[in-house]
């Protein structure tokens, strides 16, 4: 994710290479990032802060206790602080780092092409200027939304996080039908794609409802019917409903999982 965002925002001409510094334990992954994006790299996590006015925190969840750890002190108290890692409360990052302006985020992977969506909100210390910083790096990555409740983001992470993963298995499904129809998968993937991308555009310019615009290609007794009637049958909603409340459960799990070391100290394993 953190490639993602590098990535939107010198696509988006926010930033510059060298405006950017980003840190990993992995040599080969810093060698990955700076051959990639041109950005300047360490790994060292109090360094890439030093002078920073923007500290963005990607890492996995797992593993955010022990960098917290290592940045406590060293950012500046003028710095916004950018989370995008799942589950984790604004509270806590302001209660292990010292830092007061903190904002917490859930975007997902297709930022990379600058088509993301992320829900967002901010702690009560975060000003309006450093409120129009995060709105340019959001920009940058596709469409943004503000949300007063923190618990939204939980919900959102389940939902638009976690949505590319829906959408990438029923493309996939889609596809592996295709070819046992009998195309090429070359061009089972052409038609799936361009047939997802052209519906979804049609939705966004139409003002009608999705049940509406389902029913203007669903003629009675038709192939569309036929296939909506199994997949209703097969319980399609079900499932997806489903997997959104697991992605949520998981989500809040995450988050108390993390704040555990403020009151008994787990060992956690860096991944």
């Amino acid at each position: 994710m953190a490639g993602a965002i590098i990535q939107a925002l010198l696509e988006a001409e926010e930033l510059d290479p060298h405006q950017i510094m980003a840190s990993d334990p992995s040599g080969e992954q810093r060698a990955f990032v700076e051959s990639q994006y041109g950005v300047q790299t360490t790994a060292d996590n109090s360094k890439a802060v030093q002078k920073a006015d923007i500290v963005i925190l990607s890492v996995k969840p797992q593993v955010l206790n022990d960098v917290l750890s290592e940045l406590k002190g060293s950012i500046s108290p003028a710095c916004l602080v950018f989370s995008i890692v799942a589950g984790q409360a604004i509270s806590s990052i302001i209660s292990r780092l010292d830092h007061h302006a903190v904002i917490r985020s859930m975007p997902n992977t297709p930022a990379q092409v600058g088509k993301g969506m992320t829900v967002w909100t901010a702690s009560e210390d975060v000003t309006e200027d450093q409120r129009e910083q995060a709105r340019i790096i959001l920009n940058a990555m596709g469409e943004e939304l503000y949300v007063d409740q923190e618990d939204t983001i939980d919900m959102a992470t389940a939902v638009s996080g976690t949505g590319p993963t829906y959408i990438f298995l029923v493309i996939e499904a889609l596809v592996d039908a295709a070819v046992h129809l009998g195309f090429s998968r070359r061009d089972a993937r052409k038609i799936v794609l361009q047939t997802v991308l052209g519906s979804v555009t049609f939705a966004q310019r139409s003002d009608q409802h999705l049940a509406q615009l389902r029913n203007m290609v669903t003629s009675p007794g038709g192939t569309s019917a036929e296939a909506i009637y199994q997949l209703e049958k097969g319980g399609l909603r079900t499932i997806l409903s489903k997997a959104v409340w697991a992605a949520y459960q998981k989500s809040c799990i995450l988050g108390k999982e993390i704040e555990e070391p403020l009151n008994a100290p787990i060992e956690l394993e860096n991944e």
